[in-house]
């Protein structure tokens, strides 16, 4: 198939495009920055998810559309309203729009387990209202969709936005973690390799119109996260609890509410929290000394 990826230089989009294009699909990625992780089979469109122009020239002759762009921190949305209804809502549309006059198959949306609940802040309300455009377009204009809903994702590509890596960089450069909510906070960590591998599950026609959640299978709270990664780096960790009631973020649960209920799917092979962990700290820890090379297992300088 002919599918184009919307956001597809970016932390999951990227691995989604790999996963994808190793399927053999023909896979055109448009973003506001050419993507570091381009393969050679894979068509690069440079351009704003804003501009109807470019957003018409990428859906036409695609058979589905992915839509991973847009601000997806939530610290960041909190801080950038305007920007966040603009990039995420208008955005949305905009390619909505575009699928319906170019008929595509299918229009396949990252969306957000923080739908369910009242936390997640301006983030949270962008992607609520993304879905229920998405949901409208099927029902006046036929348009089929698959909604993904994900978890908390880490992993490899990711930056300091997302949660592990900064946990892992705070844990190696200084010892301190700082973190806004309380140590009792539950996540179901998922890898990014996992995610796109069960993203890339949804291509079936059993998943049209319908919304998946895609997260971990070990529940963790923060609190044991964090003397995970002291006792893999062998240190005691200082941890900064802010308890910050407007960080946006859920404590136990993101569920208060329920919109359309989303089916789980998780692939039959995971990475481990604790392996994925260590492959973090060992990107980390060589993103901080550039001067060390991986050789049998071990990091050896490569310096004279």
């Amino acid at each position: 198939m002919k599918i184009t990826v919307f956001g597809g230089s970016g932390f999951l989009g990227s691995h989604i495009c790999d996963k994808l294009s190793r399927a053999g699909h023909a896979v055109t990625v448009v973003d506001l920055h050419p993507s570091p992780w381009l393969r050679p089979d894979q068509t690069m469109l440079t351009g704003d998810i804003l501009d109807e122009k470019t957003v018409d020239m990428a859906v036409q002759g695609a058979d589905m559309v992915f839509n991973y762009a847009g601000i997806a921190d939530i610290g960041e949305a909190n801080n950038r309203p305007v920007d966040t209804a603009r990039i995420n809502v208008v955005g949305n549309v905009m390619l909505l729009e575009a699928c319906r006059r170019a008929a595509v198959r299918r229009y396949v949306f990252a969306s957000s387990l923080y739908v369910y609940g009242a936390s997640g802040g301006f983030y949270r309300c962008s992607k609520q209202a993304c879905e229920l455009y998405i949901e409208n377009y099927q029902a006046m204009h036929g348009l089929r969709y698959t909604i993904l809903r994900y978890g908390s994702l880490y992993g490899p590509r990711s930056d300091r936005r997302n949660a592990i890596n900064r946990f892992v960089h705070e844990a190696l450069s200084s010892g301190t973690i700082t973190y806004y909510g309380a140590p009792s906070a539950l996540r179901e960590y998922v890898h990014v390799d996992d995610a796109s591998t069960a993203t890339l599950s949804v291509l079936a026609p059993e998943f049209e119109n319908e919304n998946i959640i895609i997260s971990g299978n070990q529940p963790m709270r923060v609190g044991d996260l964090f003397t995970m990664i002291g006792e893999m780096l062998g240190k005691e960790l200082r941890v900064n609890y802010q308890h910050d009631p407007n960080s946006g973020h859920y404590q136990i649960t993101p569920y208060a509410f329920m919109p359309r209920v989303g089916r789980k799917l998780v692939p039959p092979l995971t990475v481990d929290l604790g392996q994925g962990i260590l492959r973090v700290m060992e990107e980390e820890h060589r993103s901080m000394h550039s001067g060390l090379a991986s050789e049998g297992g071990y990091l050896v300088s490569t310096d004279d």
